[in-house]
């Protein structure tokens, strides 16, 4: 194993901010995993561990052993009527890993393409897209448990998913650290109705044959053209989750804004479009303090210039204040702070 000193952390972090880390590291296997963890504890230093560092905002630096996690692994464990469980390393690229499954022919996680990231992060947000998530499909997972000192397994349940949430986002539960995910794909075709927007693109293409790989070609395309590139544009993908708001809410806002994208939720309540109210509010293109809303995406805050994490704190007070004044409605940050 080696550590790095007093790293930048621009490198690791796809929004292009975060200040220094003391120590750095990258681990490729479990055994490199505890050793990190040991190197950290002798020193009496605090650890956290990234992926692919696209859903995750840090304050400026970090005082302790940053580990990057790339546990590698793809591996189809279980075959049983039409029904493929595959466990898949933590730091596998999550896109590499759609496209394997694609290839398989299987079904599940091809909504999912193009989100950057690894493979171990999906469960942390629960990751989503295009009206599919990471919990649909999910299984279990393997984690180091830093209380008991062991290797565990935690089953669907226990994970508590929610929209873009799972237990391992709060502090309490920082105690995990993801090695390895098991879904269940299958060999069927994805069937209609699909997302609204991946509806059109199929629509206006004439697409009427859906497997795996259109699906996947098209949630491709459309991001490609909605979304910058993080090895290219600085950003962390959508920035707001979706508000969901209580159905008298809803209402009084669809009396004002007939067009406003709109989803009622099991739970009687309404999830509606952060980026139609961005969008709405004028604030797409929108610049100031180094950031900028993304002219394509309203959703997508792009880092231009900004010198440190206060530039990108401001700017996401002004877009949110702006939002609550307008609309009534709090937008909350969806990339967590470290």
């Amino acid at each position: 194993m080696q550590v790095q000193s007093n790293v930048s952390l621009k490198n690791y972090v796809t929004m292009r901010l975060g200040g220094t880390a003391h120590a750095l590291t990258t681990v490729k296997s479990k055994q490199e995993l505890l050793e990190a963890l040991a190197w950290a504890q002798d020193r009496s230093l605090p650890h956290i561990v990234l992926g692919g560092g696209s859903n995750v905002i840090f304050k400026d630096g970090f005082h302790g052993l940053v580990i990057i996690n790339r546990l590698p692994g793809f591996k189809v464990i279980k075959q049983h009527k039409g029904k493929t469980h595959i466990q898949i390393g933590a730091g596998e690229n999550w896109d590499n890993v759609v496209k394997k499954t694609v290839d398989l022919q299987l079904h599940g996680i091809e909504f999912l393409s193009a989100i950057p990231g690894t493979a171990g992060a999906t469960p942390v947000q629960n990751v989503g897209a295009y009206g599919a998530q990471i919990s649909d499909v999910f299984v279990e997972l393997e984690a180091y448990d830093l209380t008991t000192k062991t290797f565990v397994t935690l089953t669907k349940d226990d994970c508590q998913f929610s929209y873009r949430s799972s237990i391992f986002k709060s502090i309490q539960n920082r105690r995990y650290i993801i090695t390895s995910i098991t879904l269940e794909l299958t060999a069927q075709n994805p069937t209609p109705p699909f997302y609204a927007s991946l509806q059109r693109y199929l629509d206006d293409h004439a697409i009427t044959e859906f497997t795996p790989l259109t699906i996947r070609q098209a949630v491709v395309a459309i991001r490609a053209v909605r979304l910058p590139d993080p090895s290219r544009v600085a950003n962390t993908g959508s920035f707001f989750k979706n508000p969901i708001v209580h159905a008298d809410k809803a209402a009084e806002l669809l009396a004002a804004h007939p067009d406003m994208p709109h989803w009622p939720m099991p739970d009687g309540r309404v999830k509606l479009a952060a980026g139609w109210l961005i969008d709405e509010a004028g604030l797409k293109g929108y610049a100031s303090h180094g950031m900028k809303t993304y002219e394509q995406h309203a959703l997508v805050l792009i880092n231009e210039h900004a010198a440190s994490y206060q530039d990108l704190a401001t700017f996401q007070q002004e877009i949110t204040d702006t939002v609550q004044r307008l609309f009534g409605v709090e937008l909350q940050q969806e990339p967590e702070l470290m």
